[in-house]
């Protein structure tokens, strides 16, 4: 904006303007602004002199306004209510009821997640806009670095610096298939990348960061995993699995239900975990919008976590020091399934019908 032609004008001048043209005398403007005759007088030959037309004709006994004052009078009006409404504006801003809250994140997130959160956050603030935008890792942390978005919920185990992070939950991966993949008829409780070489995967791109950690995963074990069908994201990776295209590999907290009723997920071995949180940018100011929506996510996760039955802990953070409920970090793990319970319940069971000559043998085998 080029500020080298406005003119050096302050609101109390532009409404000493508007107040000798509504009263129609200087006397009677005075006792409006609650100035001296003097003052006024001066504060309203130097509007002039800035504008550089007369605004008034003076005589001893009245005050005209010019046309050039009425058109003047006008503009002066229009700005003083513009100003009045647009501190309105930001007053209603600061009770977080206005403004444009843009958030990143990857699919299941905005097709699970989002739909109930922007439900009960529009609830108590209607004229509040929402945003969001869908894509991979790279695409959500791009974004947010940018400044293209508030903030975003993605994989937080790899972050730059210049980004805060509060990390909402660890998710295990775990490997999907249709009920009657051969796979699937394997008793274990998990299976192994060695189980999936060879096998038709639905996957991710490459560029992704989940599929650059099983790739790596897999490298490590000297496992070649065939990736024969590649989708844009998870949602996408259930979806060709139930429908019999391949075997996917995704984190935990993507499997709906209404995936699960035509899918089997069984936990990757050796075990691989992914952390999804909440991001943002260190230098960007959180407005109070923003920083509304980010309590009602946490909230959110934590109830559905909660009715998971999940384990709750928290512990704090030097992050995000200027939200309102102070610096702090939310971790939730979910329970995963191993096979240790249940080696246990087979050496117990013996142990419970068998007769008393066979007791020490069932000691000793638990010991």
């Amino acid at each position: 904006m080029d500020i080298s032609n406005l003119p050096d004008l302050s609101v109390r001048e532009l409404l000493a303007i508007v107040a000798v043209s509504d009263s129609g005398s200087f006397v009677a403007a005075t006792r409006l602004l609650k100035v001296g005759l003097p003052t006024l007088s001066r504060t309203v030959k130097r509007v002039e002199r800035v504008v550089g037309v007369r605004l008034f004709e003076r005589t001893t006994r009245r005050v005209d306004i010019t046309p050039a004052g009425r058109a003047f009078v006008a503009i002066a009006q229009r700005l003083l209510s513009d100003l009045q409404l647009s501190l309105q504006d930001l007053g209603e801003v600061a009770a977080e009821q206005r403004g444009q809250v843009a958030i990143s994140t990857f699919g299941v997130f905005a097709h699970e997640m989002l739909p109930p959160i922007f439900h009960d956050y529009l609830s108590t603030r209607p004229e509040v806009q929402l945003q969001v935008h869908v894509g991979p890792f790279t695409d959500v942390l791009e974004r947010v670095v940018s400044g293209q978005c508030d903030f975003g919920i993605t994989y937080v185990d790899t972050l730059p610096d210049t980004v805060h992070r509060i990390t909402l939950r660890k998710e295990p991966m775990y490997v999907v298939l249709p009920h009657d993949h051969p796979l699937g008829r394997n008793k274990k409780a998990s299976i192994s990348l060695a189980e999936l070489q060879g096998t038709p995967l639905v996957s991710l791109p490459p560029d992704t960061y989940t599929r650059r950690v099983l790739d790596g995963a897999a490298a490590s074990a000297g496992v070649w995993l065939k990736h024969s069908v590649i989708v844009p994201g998870f949602l996408d990776v259930l979806s060709h699995a139930s429908a019999g295209v391949g075997v996917g590999i995704v984190p935990s907290g993507v499997i709906s239900d209404r995936f699960l009723a035509r899918l089997k997920a069984r936990p990757l071995r050796p075990a691989l975990s992914m952390s999804i949180g909440l991001i943002a940018l260190k230098s960007r100011h959180v407005t109070p919008a923003a920083s509304a929506l980010m309590r009602l996510v946490l909230d959110t996760i934590r109830q559905h976590e909660t009715a998971l039955r999940t384990e709750f802990l928290t512990s704090s953070l030097a992050a995000f020091e200027d939200l309102p409920h102070g610096p702090y970090e939310l971790l939730w793990r979910p329970a995963i399934p191993s096979a240790a319970p249940a080696k246990q319940s087979a050496v117990q069971r013996p142990r419970k019908t068998a007769r008393p000559a066979r007791g020490p043998n069932v000691r000793a085998a638990a010991r």
